[in-house]
C-alpha cells in the first residue's frame, strides 16, 4: 500500500475518476518502482498538481518521485483540516482533502530547496551522533564513579586533551596517580597533587572493561563526525555566495579527540556568513551552531516569507489570536515542533547577562511577563532582526537598537509626568532634586 494517501487536481475532475483514484492504494504497491508508475498514471489521467499529508518520513520518496516528474505537490498541514466532522477512514479523510483541494483551500508547507534539504539531512545525523557520543561520555563518568576516581570532578571537560590522554594510560595499566597527574595539560587550572588525590581509587577489572568499552564508542563516534563535518563542507562549497568570504581567515584546526562540545571542525563560521551574506553571530545571543540551525532548517532565502510577521508566525514566536463572536478566547503561541525556532528561543535564553540592547529587553520583558514569555517575545525579536538583515543585506547594527532604547525610555517618561500631573505631583530628576 502506498505510504501516504495523495489526492491529484486537474482542470475537470470527474466523478469517474474520484473513484479510479480511491483504488489507487488498491493498485500501487510502495516500491519504487510503483512510485514511477504512479506518476506516469497521474500524468495519464492530466493531473496538474497532487496534495498530500506528511506521515513521518514516508511522504518524502514519494514527494520526491512527483516532484521530479513536474507535479507541483502541496505538503498540507493535517493541523488544517483536523477539526471537520464525519472523516472516520483514510478513504473519507483522501475524499475531503481532494475536495479543499480541488476549490484551493489548501495551502502548501514550507519546504526548503533541495541543497539545503540535503544539508539539513547531514546535520540532522550529526547532531543525533554528538548525542549518541555524549551518552558514552556519562557511562564513561559512571564508571570512574564505581571505582571512586573523581577525575571529571577535578577537570572540566574528561573527553579534553588531559582527560583523553590519563584514560589512556589507565586502560594501559597504569595506576601511579602522581605519574597520571603529570599528563595533564598546563592549561588546567587544578593543581597536579589534586589531580593526583582524585586519581586513587578501587580499580577493578569490570569496571576498567566498560571504560575502555565507553572511551572506544566515544572515539568511533568522533571519528563518524568528522566525516559528517568534511561532507558538510563540500555541500556548503556548493552554495552560492552573496558576499566574498573575508580574508584572512583559515580553517579552524581542532583535534578529534578534543571536539567533544559538538562545534564543527572547519571554518563553518565564513560559510555561513558567505551564504547569508551577513554575519548573524554578531547578533547578541546567536552563535556558529544557532546559524547552522536556521541554514538547514530555513535556508539561505527569506523572501518566501512575505514579511517578518509572516517569518514569526511560521516559526510558532506571535501570539495566535483565536476569536469566537468577537470574543478574544486565547492568544498563546501555537505549538509547533521547529528547530529553528527552538534554537532561537535558546539564544534568548543566553540573553540572561547579556550587556547588550537585547539582553536589556530579555530582563525587562521576564521582570514583566515571567520567564517563559520573555523567551517567547525575545526569540521573536531575534526572528525579525534575523529577518531584516538577510533580506535587507545589512549588517547588525547595535546603535538602531540603542535608539529604539531611547525612544522607549522617552515615551516611558513623558507617560509617567502625564499620570503625576493628572494626580497633581511633578516629576524631578533624581539628580537635580535638592
Amino acid at each position: 500500500m502506498l505510504p501516504v494517501w495523495m489526492w491529484g487536481r486537474r482542470r475537470s475532475t470527474s466523478p469517474c475518476l474520484w473513484t479510479e483514484i480511491r483504488n489507487l492504494c488498491a493498485i500501487f504497491r510502495p516500491y519504487t518502482e510503483d512510485l514511477h508508475a504512479v506518476a506516469a498514471w497521474l500524468k495519464a489521467c492530466k493531473i496538474e498538481t497532487v496534495a498530500m499529508e506528511s506521515t513521518g518520513v514516508y511522504w518524502i520518496p514519494l514527494f520526491q518521485v512527483l516532484e521530479a516528474r513536474g507535479f507541483t505537490v502541496f505538503l498540507v498541514n493535517a493541523r488544517h483540516v483536523k477539526n471537520v466532522p464525519g472523516r472516520k477512514s483514510d478513504v473519507s479523510d483522501c475524499q475531503w482533502l481532494q475536495y479543499l483541494h480541488t476549490v484551493g483551500l489548501l495551502r502548501g508547507s514550507f519546504r526548503p530547496e533541495q541543497a539545503v534539504c540535503t544539508v539539513r539531512s547531514i546535520l540532522r545525523h550529526r547532531d543525533s551522533l554528538v548525542q549518541m557520543a555524549s551518552s558514552h561520555v556519562q557511562h564513561m563518568q559512571k564508571a570512574l564513579n564505581q571505582m571512586n576516581l573523581q577525575l571529571h570532578h577535578v577537570i572540566n571537560d574528561i573527553t579534553g586533551v588531559t582527560g583523553l590522554t590519563i584514560l589512556k594510560a589507565i586502560l594501559a595499566g597504569e595506576r601511579n596517580p602522581h605519574r597520571l597527574a603529570a599528563l595533564r595539560d598546563r592549561r588546567v587550572k587544578a593543581t597536579e597533587d589534586t589531580i593526583a588525590k582524585s586519581l586513587v581509587g578501587d580499580y577493578r577489572r569490570e569496571h576498567l572493561f566498560t571504560l575502555g568499552q565507553s572511551l572506544t564508542a566515544f572515539r568511533h563516534y568522533q571519528e563518524l563526525i568528522g566525516a559528517c563535518d568534511r561532507e558538510i563542507e563540500q555541500y556548503l562549497e556548493a552554495f552560492e555566495s552573496k558576499v566574498d568570504p573575508r580574508e584572512g581567515s583559515s580553517p579552524e584546526s581542532k583535534n578529534e579527540q578534543e571536539s567533544s562540545d559538538g562545534m564543527p571542525r572547519f571554518d563553518l563560521k565564513t560559510h555561513l556568513h558567505r551564504i547569508f551574506g551577513v554575519d548573524l553571530t554578531r547578533i547578541p545571543g546567536i552563535n556558529i551552531l544557532t546559524t547552522q540551525t536556521l541554514l538547514a532548517e530555513i535556508g539561505p532565502d527569506l523572501s518566501r516569507f512575505g514579511s517578518a510577521p509572516a517569518f514569526t508566525s511560521w516559526l510558532g514566536l506571535c501570539p495566535d489570536n483565536r476569536v469566537s463572536g468577537g470574543k478574544v478566547l486565547s492568544v498563546k503561541t501555537r505549538k509547533v515542533k521547529n528547530r529553528a525556532a527552538t534554537a532561537l528561543r535558546m539564544a534568548a535564553q543566553a540573553l540572561h547577562r547579556s550587556q547588550s540592547y537585547l539582553g536589556h529587553f530579555y530582563r525587562r520583558m521576564r521582570a514583566k511577563l515571567g520567564a517563559p514569555k520573555a523567551i517567547t517575545a525575545t526569540a521573536h525579536k531575534l526572528a525579525r532582526i534575523i529577518y531584516h538583515m538577510v533580506t535587507m543585506g545589512q549588517a547588525y547594527d547595535e546603535t538602531v537598537c540603542a535608539q529604539n532604547e531611547i525612544q522607549n525610555r522617552l515615551r516611558l517618561e513623558a507617560r509617567l509626568r502625564k499620570q503625576a500631573r493628572e494626580m497633581g505631583f511633578q516629576l524631578v530628576l533624581a539628580n537635580t532634586a535638592v
